[in-house]
């Protein structure tokens, strides 16, 4: 190992002088949700879905929520990123602005 780097093992921190508040960020939870700061939400046409379920698959947060007939989202935790709207082989799903 070269000179200029020192391993510290995980467990054996403040042994090594190494400080407790070496990293304060994200280190309270915070209340936001995805769905508070998002700037697209999904909308799913009714009459398009098959319940193909490419969507729940793809879902990176798994917000798809399964309804008797369709797949809908918890807007609660969807991130808007668009990827179930790209990958809807019926292109049932589509991204529209939330409101200001």
């Amino acid at each position: 190992m070269s000179e200029r780097h020192t391993r510290y093992p995980a467990w054996h921190l403040k042994q090594h002088g190494v400080p407790e508040d070496l990293c304060p960020v994200a280190t309270e939870l915070t209340p936001m949700l995805p769905g508070d700061w998002r700037s697209f939400r999904p909308v799913v046409d009714r009459d398009k879905c098959v319940k193909c379920a490419v969507c729940w698959l793809y879902c990176p947060v798994q917000c798809v929520e399964e309804h008797a007939a369709w797949f809908d989202f918890n807007l609660k935790t969807c991130k808007g990123c668009g990827i179930c709207a790209h990958e809807c082989p019926q292109r049932a799903i589509i991204m529209v602005p939330e409101a200001q």
